[in-house]
């Protein structure tokens, strides 16, 4: 299991246009998330990009570990909000029992879906008893790349949640919506809040 060549090439050349077009709202799903917690929990972004959600998760009084697998990105997000984020790809996560919560907006969607059930286990076992996690998917038919030329697993609702309770996630709560992402391309995403359950 390896990280897209390509995929973290389109970012890291395009971490300026990322800070600029994004604004510094956060996901719409965001602050529901950070609801379910208890106060000062620690939470593990996933891709936080240009730290708008790092942001938000800091501002709420969470300890956050803010990582991104690109080092634009990730120099961006400290040079924007101070957050202390780090370079760390999907596949480089080992952490055992160490977060309450993994937060992972618009970001799993990059990860090959024969490698995705490795990147679960992995998020899985970084998460403490009952922990929580949050990540949302371009829904489509086929794994391929996007008009930018980056990686996008395109999977639909019912392959998701086979995969993600197959690595040990019981689902509270799923959206199914309409969005845009950078490529322009209007179509249904699919968000999902899941608990690790017991071994």
């Amino acid at each position: 299991m390896s990280a897209d060549a390509a995929t973290i090439a389109y970012y890291q050349a395009n971490a300026p246009h990322y800070t600029l077009s994004f604004g510094q709202a956060p996901s719409r799903h965001l602050d529901a998330f950070l609801d379910r917690l208890a106060p000062g929990a620690s939470v593990l972004e996933l891709g936080c990009g240009a730290g708008r959600d790092s942001a938000r998760i800091a501002e709420r009084g969470f300890a956050l570990d803010a990582t991104d697998g690109t080092p634009a990105m990730v120099h961006k997000a400290n040079e924007r909000f101070d957050i202390a984020a780090r370079v760390m790809r999907f596949d480089e996560l080992d952490a055992k029992e160490t977060y309450d919560a993994v937060w992972a907006h618009a970001c799993l969607l990059h990860v090959a879906r024969a490698d995705l059930p490795g990147v679960l286990a992995s998020v899985h076992a970084a998460l403490r008893e009952n922990g929580l996690h949050f990540a949302n998917y371009k829904l489509g038919s086929a794994e391929g790349r996007d008009p930018l030329g980056r990686l996008t697993n395109l999977p639909d609702e019912a392959w998701l949640e086979h995969t993600y309770r197959a690595a040990g996630f019981a689902i509270l709560a799923t959206q199914r919506y309409r969005g845009k992402g950078a490529d322009g391309v209007q179509r249904d995403w699919y968000a999902l809040t899941l608990r690790k359950e017991a071994a």
